[in-house]
């Protein structure tokens, strides 16, 4: 899979591609990436790659030409173009299963109060929020994408690893313990000491439900559960409402 970003700022993308679990997918083949500074394409002897808004307000809009001349440059036009922003629908797991299916995907880095419509309207095919607040950097919230779909990709991190994780299921992750056995009188659980397989999966549902209960109940109301959940769910409201 390839990773093409524009960005006004590539130099805070580099590190991600070149360090840790994505330089090893890079490195097998697994994934490409290209970054695309913006500034590039704009011709005027400043480069300048925004202006201020039509209608007035605050701050500074990125113009058309620069983003256009970039995306045509990467073959844009084909391709599946995302746009990071809080005024797009929430990226969540699904959303990075479903991008993760794609050859290659190509991101807008936006910066200051945003990019010029006429962008979106030509060539992009996906707005998406990481979450309902407003950063500074589009750059972060591709990283935060990336990040997410890379490592569903075949070969990037053990099938195993990824089946237990948050939001695989509609559950939260099991907590995670390794040496030493005790730590500032916090011991590790007996029963992941014990090595009796059925029982430490069944603990682990549990504390899986339970966490989700305290922190996301909203994962609990919704369809996607097996009965082995559903009744785990079950016995433990009981539990809090008695």
């Amino acid at each position: 899979m390839k990773f093409t970003v524009l960005s006004l700022f590539p130099g805070i993308l580099r590190g991600f591609f070149d360090d840790s679990i994505m330089s090893k997918a890079v490195r097998r083949g697994l994934v490409d990436y290209e970054l695309v500074n913006i500034r590039d394409y704009a011709y005027d002897r400043h480069r300048v790659c925004d202006d201020t808004p039509y209608g007035g307000g605050a701050g500074m809009v990125l113009k058309p030409e620069p983003l256009i001349r970039a995306l045509d440059a990467v073959g844009g036009a084909g391709k599946r173009v995302v746009f990071p922003t809080p005024s797009g629908r929430l990226f969540t797991q699904d959303v990075a299963r479903e991008l993760a299916g794609e050859d290659e995907l190509i991101f807008i880095c936006g910066r200051y109060e945003g990019i010029d419509q006429r962008v979106i309207d030509l060539y992009v095919d996906d707005e998406i929020s990481i979450g309902d607040y407003v950063i500074s950097s589009g750059e972060i919230s591709t990283l935060v994408m990336v990040d997410a779909i890379y490592r569903l990709l075949d070969g990037v991190i053990t099938r195993e690893s990824l089946e237990e994780e948050s939001f695989t299921q509609p559950l939260l992750e099991y907590p995670h313990y390794t040496r030493p056995e005790e730590f500032r009188g916090l011991r590790v659980p007996e029963i992941l000491l014990g090595g009796h397989h059925a029982n430490i999966e069944a603990w682990r549902l549990r504390k899986r439900v339970e966490k989700t209960l305290l922190n996301r109940p909203d994962l609990l109301n919704t369809g996607g559960m097996d009965e082995e959940i559903r009744r785990v769910r079950d016995e433990l409201r009981g539990t809090s409402e008695g």
